[in-house]
């Protein structure tokens, strides 16, 4: 059997190669969920994609004789360095067959790279940051994958765990589904947290996107900065996500809690589009359009992809407040049958006994791994 050969992306066709090969591999996993090539390719763009003004990436292939069998990122984030005075090297966009000999060779091309640059150890998989798709799955592989959420063989972790990567945190997916009703005594207080003076519910205003992403931008960064992993989110990257889910995005669903006259919090619920992707495997063009049209009723699902507090409001009782408006928004809809909630942190013990006393159940676990150089 021919060694292994890593090869350093660098022009068109290994770029190619790059982006097309999980279709190599879960071509005997139904439940992945293909993204869209062009969109991946924007993503690992330094030129095009926001993220890459504050970090740096090399992309590798790994070849036996003439046939890809692998593929990881090498990634940078100088953003998150100096948020937190690490020297961190990522990587991500990690695909393989299942051969502990490939997966040693691209993980040590990153450990080599990320070594060179100075980083003292090795986080992954960051796609490319946690303000994206991150983790590899490592319970719950019956059910298709959310939107931004990632899909990867069982035998994922154990390549990892074969080279030398260890966990450093678990995150959660958790899933309301069925006929749902909200617990009356979640209801009832809730009710009483609606009723005190000064305390609103306000809708996303579509007409008003760009100051209305701006402030969900706000929000989230405050709220979300002591939180483990976390890197702020920067105007351009918040550009660009509006860019790219206005498409799809249900104003409802989206909703700022105030104080007064002060934004409080926020919540970001997206359909769930991947029942839509799947179908056009990769590719929108004018047939992707059309069965764009012809199968969006098949978006039964939501996933709730951003919910924060800022700190001077975390004692008022917020969370109830939104899990009751959101369960009377969807419940008013009566298109949507499930709701994805997460991820949320293994050890965000509040957030997590919350949900489960809501009625939600976790149903996913992702693992994040880390090893020093």
């Amino acid at each position: 059997m021919a060694g292994i050969e890593i090869v350093v992306v660098e022009g068109r066709s290994e770029l190619g190669d790059f982006i097309d090969f999980p279709w190599k591999i879960y071509a005997q996993y139904p439940k992945w969920v293909p993204p869209l090539k062009k969109e991946v390719r924007r993503l690992l763009d330094p030129r095009r994609h926001p993220f890459w003004a504050s970090a740096e990436r090399r992309l590798f292939l790994a070849r036996r004789g003439s046939e890809t069998v692998g593929r990881i990122a090498a990634i940078i984030d100088r953003r998150y360095n100096e948020l937190h005075d690490e020297k961190m090297g990522i990587w991500g966009f990690f695909e393989c067959i299942d051969d502990p000999v490939a997966a040693a060779a691209l993980f040590s091309a990153v450990e080599t790279w990320a070594h060179e640059k100075g980083m003292a150890f090795v986080r992954g998989p960051l796609n490319p940051s946690t303000n994206y798709e991150v983790g590899l799955l490592i319970e719950g592989f019956d059910h298709p994958p959310a939107v931004m959420m990632t899909y990867n063989p069982p035998y994922y972790p154990k390549l990892a765990e074969s080279c030398g990567f260890t966990k450093e945190k678990d995150l959660v997916a958790f899933l309301i589904d069925g006929d749902y009703r909200l617990p009356e005594w979640m209801d009832s207080l809730a009710a009483r947290i609606a009723q005190k003076k000064g305390v609103s519910i306000r809708r996303f205003r579509p007409k008003d996107q760009n100051a209305e992403f701006a402030l969900v931008k706000e929000i989230y960064n405050a709220s979300w900065s002591g939180n483990w992993g976390f890197v702020p989110l920067s105007d351009d990257e918040m550009r660009d996500i509006q860019k790219s889910v206005m498409t799809f995005a249900d104003p409802d669903l989206a909703f700022f809690i105030y104080y007064e006259a002060d934004p409080a919090a926020v919540c970001v619920i997206f359909p769930d589009i991947n029942p839509l992707l799947k179908r056009l495997n990769g590719r929108i063009g004018l047939l992707g359009l059309l069965k764009a049209i012809l199968y969006r009723r098949e978006i039964t699902g939501l996933r709730c992809l951003m919910f924060g507090i800022k700190d001077k409001y975390r004692q008022m009782g917020l969370p109830l407040l939104a899990v009751r408006h959101i369960y009377e928004v969807v419940r008013k809809k009566g298109k949507y049958r499930s709701v994805e909630l997460g991820w949320t942190l293994e050890d965000n013990e509040d957030v997590n006994a919350l949900l489960e006393e809501a009625g939600a159940r976790r149903y996913k676990k992702y693992r994040i791994f880390r090893k020093p150089l």
